[in-house]
């Protein structure tokens, strides 16, 4: 299993931290669209970097059309030497339509022919192929000359997508190379829900588990004494409160027969009670999403948990930047495999 960090800030101190996350052993670093701009963060990670893989956990797909992101899929591919993974997801449809201002209709099957139309693209830029893609969301028949970038010769990147329902996920096994299972999953969600979906798409391309990456991020809660654990419980049951009160989410918590606390939990982030939310997150519910203790206990059951699943795992301590303290659960998840 390759073992990642994520990596956040802004970008003047992105390519310093990168490198750090390097030295440090990590494997992969992923940078995510929250507040910046994913790209832009991942060409710092690149520069700051000389082996680890760079990428994007995630980009909002549906915020861009596939040119664009296949623009700067393409650069950061020649930038990164071939280190580069585009790792895609949808976001919900408040965001896309009231904060990035653009379409939403039929998410799983849009996500899919996003991939497809990538790959059309790219396809027409390495093998001169003829651009003739005419798909139900999106047209791309059009590619002169001017407008084709020179080949540099490097391994495009592997295209992930991110999922939670069953309809993304088993799109992303049909025809993404890698898959990003949530953070806001449980292994028996994972298990139950999640794998059966992703082998459903799986089936319908011809492959097996075997060709897809599969990856998570787990809520890590690490700390060396009860003075640190304490405030990064207290940060994961706020943002594990956050997204139980995403309408989305909620078979995650039907599997478990917490359904009932979404409702409440959608009012107060509403009313913006973001703090007050974490109260509603009791101990039996925060263990299933999060894995507390120790640097050396989060390790061992990290690895008892997800090891079987994944091909790829991101580290991220929950509440705490401490990258000493993130180190210690790298070591001890490896030393637990």
């Amino acid at each position: 299993m390759k073992i990642d960090s994520g990596a956040g800030g802004g970008l003047t101190e992105m390519s310093r931290v990168a490198g750090e996350l390097e030295q440090a052993g990590f494997d992969g670093i992923w940078t995510g669209e929250t507040s910046h701009d994913p790209f832009l963060m991942s060409l710092c990670c690149a520069q700051g970097t000389s082996s680890v893989s760079v990428g994007t956990s995630i980009m909002i797909a549906f915020a861009r059309t596939p040119m664009v992101t296949a623009e700067a899929g393409w650069d950061l591919a020649q930038h990164s030497e071939g280190r580069f993974i585009l790792g895609m997801g949808s976001q919900i449809k408040p965001h896309i339509e009231r904060r990035f201002s653009m379409p939403w209709s039929s998410p799983a099957a849009r996500m899919r022919e996003y991939v497809l139309a990538l790959r059309a693209i790219w396809d027409c830029w390495r093998n001169g192929t003829t651009l003739n893609f005419d798909g139900e969301f999106y047209t791309h028949t059009l590619m002169t000359p001017m407008f084709t970038p020179e080949d540099h010769g490097f391994d495009l990147p592997p295209i992930y997508v991110a999922g939670v329902g069953d309809l993304m996920v088993e799109g992303a096994g049909e025809v993404a190379d890698g898959f990003f299972a949530h953070a806001f999953t449980t292994l028996d969600y994972f298990e139950q829900c999640t794998l059966p979906a992703l082998q459903r798409g799986l089936a319908k391309s011809g492959r097996s588990l075997e060709d897809l990456t599969v990856c998570c991020s787990p809520f890590i809660v690490a700390g060396r004494s009860e003075e640190e654990l304490a405030p990064a419980i207290e940060a994961t049951r706020q943002q594990i409160a956050f997204y139980a009160s995403t309408p989305a989410y909620e078979p995650v918590l039907a599997v478990h027969g917490w359904e009932s606390i979404r409702p409440e939990l959608t009012r107060m982030s509403k009313e913006g009670k973001w703090v007050e939310m974490a109260k509603l997150i009791d101990d039996d519910m925060l263990h299933a999403f999060a894995v507390v203790g120790t640097p050396g206990e989060c390790g061992a059951e990290v690895a008892r948990r997800w090891g079987p699943h994944l091909q790829r795992m991101t580290l991220h301590t929950w509440g705490s930047a401490d990258l000493t303290l993130r180190a210690e659960v790298l070591e001890s998840v490896r030393a637990a495999l």
